[in-house]
């Protein structure tokens, strides 16, 4: 171990028991740390969450917390980890579709829930001990569907990247509506305006065909539920 209690090789916090076998219990839990970190980024942001200020939230020393946690991207493993708990894993129904889509709605609860989590979807973060389950859940929902484990796993995946990207749309349009020194209805009125200018002239056959045959995505009172649904219903037909 190096100063301050951070590993001199790789280390998976997971494999790192939480005290030793002697000596005092520890004053702190991963659970309390990571639901403090949680606290932070869900108030503030991701850029909020700090060893520092993690450590000030809970009541403990800055170096000590080194001694829970050795690093930051330990700190975001066990973030991930604690709203990876979130999921209510109920036993499928033998619909895959059906199943599948009903975690992706839970995928983007949660996302809203804690807008931070789609800048922290990786791989590495991927097998802490609650999203393991959420794995081994996702895969139940899959027994149906006859391809491979491989497969299964890269339908999995591109759902949660689907969700994630729906998510972060979402959240950027709901920031910049925050941001505007006007009324979001304002805004819209006036841009609705000018594209209306530009597909008068003609120049657009396609586009206006596309824009007038139903209600665009992007249109104000848009059900977002039935869009995103529409789209993960689009990604699963794909698979047989």
């Amino acid at each position: 171990m190096t100063a301050g209690g951070r590993p001199a090789e790789p280390e998976v916090i997971w494999a790192r028991p939480q005290r030793a076998g002697r000596g005092p219990r520890p004053a702190h839990s991963r659970d309390s740390i990571a639901a403090e970190a949680v606290r932070i980024a869900d108030a503030e942001g991701i850029e909020a969450v700090s060893m520092r200020r993690v450590a000030a939230g809970i009541g403990a020393g800055t170096m000590s917390l080194y001694n829970y946690v050795p690093r930051k991207e330990d700190l975001y493993e066990l973030m991930v980890d604690a709203v990876s708990a979130e999921y209510d894993l109920t036993p499928p129904t033998g619909r895959w579709r059906e199943d599948l889509l009903a975690l992706a709605r839970q995928t983007r609860d949660v996302m809203h829930r804690h807008p931070w989590l789609p800048r922290l979807l990786s791989p590495v973060y991927g097998f802490s001990p609650n999203a393991l389950r959420y794995l081994e859940h996702s895969l139940a929902c899959l027994e149906p569907l006859e391809v491979s484990g491989a497969g299964k796993l890269e339908l999995i995946a591109s759902v949660n990247g689907s969700v994630a990207t729906f998510v972060a749309g979402e959240l950027a349009l709901a920031e910049r509506a925050r941001s505007l020194p006007w009324s979001e209805a304002a805004e819209e009125g006036v841009r609705t305006a000018w594209l209306g200018s530009r597909l008068a002239t003609g120049e657009y056959p396609r586009l206006t065909a596309a824009l007038t045959e139903g209600t665009p995505v992007t249109a104000a009172g848009t059900d977002m539920t039935e869009v995103f649904d529409r789209a993960v219903s689009r990604l699963l037909a794909g698979w047989s």
